[in-house]
């Protein structure tokens, strides 16, 4: 195992590797619950979907670690299944409701779609086109979006209906709880103890339990998995193409195509990966290759768009550098199709909690960022804040990538030159996907 897995040569060890792909799956655990739910308002069958996501997020996690001896998860990912969902109730294309075969065909086009690129090597030239600054920032940028969630989640954070941001009710337990858990995880993480992450989770998941404060995942939950109940090939090319969801199969090839670069540069850059090494960028173009069929493969599984996670970011908070990590976490959610009513034991709060600390560690890819060259400076906090603040991956790195083509260019116009005294470089990518970017915010009027 430590040969395959070259453990020793990425310096870690079989206890640290588990114990990271335990608490990569006990901050994300949570999609098992709440993907069902929202897939169940665009007409999907409660379990059906269950099985799906456990299964999906299983089968394609392993595939990570084994292929790609990478750390990171894959599962469902929120957002692009809130956008499944709302694109069922009401296609963009005809303004009237398609049913869900419909929809699960459009994820499944995408991720043909995504398989070209990656295997025409487009997707893996983002990781040369986009400066290390962006780069960095967009690290910093998923380390602020995951604490939003973790915020949000645990009702620390409360939204009024006018879109004001304000201090949740501390009269609600989970506010407490999730409060309880960041003293916990930082308190060990202070005293430097093993596995703090985790021992928090577990704290915080005690702690509910003798409060009352247990989680459930509904009456569909069953000990004994039924596979028959699964919606696989759940397909209609027909009613797909006479609906004519272009715009639908374009807006997730946009989403995710920039969601899984900025979460595996991300979490590559935190688990030590030099992205700009050949080795570093093969690494990468293999994991979006996993990922790229996954897409696919969840679809045919019956759920939304299946994604690198950015939860995976705990995992090697945790100390996780090798796919061991990630074919523990997959085995886990195969796992869970037969604890399925134990899963629902652990609280959002426990997990947001860890959220919130995973988005400290991530802050530290700061200092990487060149703050005293505008040209730099300004796509990267751009990218920083919109990520956020709009609660969308994508959104932060298409704002960063046009903000720094348009810059630089302004530069390279007005003699201006970087530090080193060189032209400011813009690769050929970045010019279409600036153009691309613009293209969809104008004409497919956003997410």
């Amino acid at each position: 195992m430590e040969r395959f897995f070259r453990l020793k040569e990425l310096g870690t060890n079989i206890r640290t590797e588990l114990m990271a792909g335990l608490t990569t799956f006990m901050t994300m655990a949570y999609i098992l619950a709440v993907n069902p739910a929202i897939l169940q308002g665009a007409g999907l069958n409660f379990y059906s979907v269950f099985l799906a996501t456990a299964l999906a997020a299983g089968i394609f996690t392993i595939a990570m670690g084994l292929f790609v001896n990478f750390p990171v998860a894959l599962a469902p990912g929120m957002g692009l299944n809130a956008y499944f969902a709302a694109t069922i109730a009401t296609s963009q294309a005809t303004g009237e409701p398609i049913s869900p075969a419909v929809g699960l065909t459009a994820v499944f086009i995408s991720g043909i779609i995504f398989i070209i690129l990656t295997l025409t090597q487009i997707r893996q030239m983002l990781v040369t086109a986009v400066p290390d600054s962006l780069k960095h920032a967009i690290t910093v940028g998923i380390g602020l979006f995951i604490t939003i969630i973790g915020l949000k989640n645990s009702g620390i954070m409360s939204i009024t209906p006018d879109g004001i941001i304000g201090l949740g009710s501390l009269k609600d337990a989970n506010v407490w709880l999730t409060i309880i858990g960041i003293v916990l995880i930082a308190v060990m993480m202070v005293l430097r103890v093993p596995g703090a992450i985790l021992l928090g989770i577990v704290l915080t998941t005690i702690v509910a339990a003798i409060t009352g404060n247990i989680g459930s995942i509904g009456d569909d939950a069953q000990w004994v998995p039924d596979f028959g109940a699964l919606n696989f090939w759940h397909f209609d090319f027909q009613g797909a193409f006479e609906v004519g969801l272009v715009t639908v199969i374009l807006t997730f090839t946009f989403v995710e195509l920039f969601d899984t670069f900025g979460t595996l540069v991300g979490t590559a850059n935190r688990a030590g990966v030099d992205t700009n090494t050949s080795e570093g960028k093969k690494k990468i173009g293999k994991a979006m290759l996993v990922d790229a069929i996954s897409v696919s493969g969840g679809a045919m599984l019956g759920t939304s768009t299946v994604t690198a996670f950015v939860e995976s970011s705990s995992g090697i908070a945790q100390g996780g550098r090798s796919g061991l990590t990630a074919v523990t976490t997959g085995v886990l959610f195969l796992l869970a199709l037969f604890i399925a009513p134990i899963v629902a034991l652990v609280p959002g709060a426990a997990t947001s909690a860890a959220l919130v600390i995973v988005g400290v560690l991530m802050m530290q890819s700061v200092k990487n960022i060149n703050f005293t060259d505008m040209v730099y400076a300004i796509p990267a906090f751009l990218m920083i804040v919109i990520m956020p603040f709009t609660y969308n991956i994508a959104n932060g790195i298409s704002f960063g990538i046009v903000s720094y083509v348009v810059l630089a260019l302004v530069a390279n116009l007005a003699g201006k030159t970087a530090e080193d005294g060189s032209k400011y470089k813009i690769h050929w990518l970045m010019w279409v996907l600036a153009i691309l970017i613009l293209a969809r915010y104008i004409f497919l009027n956003g997410e």
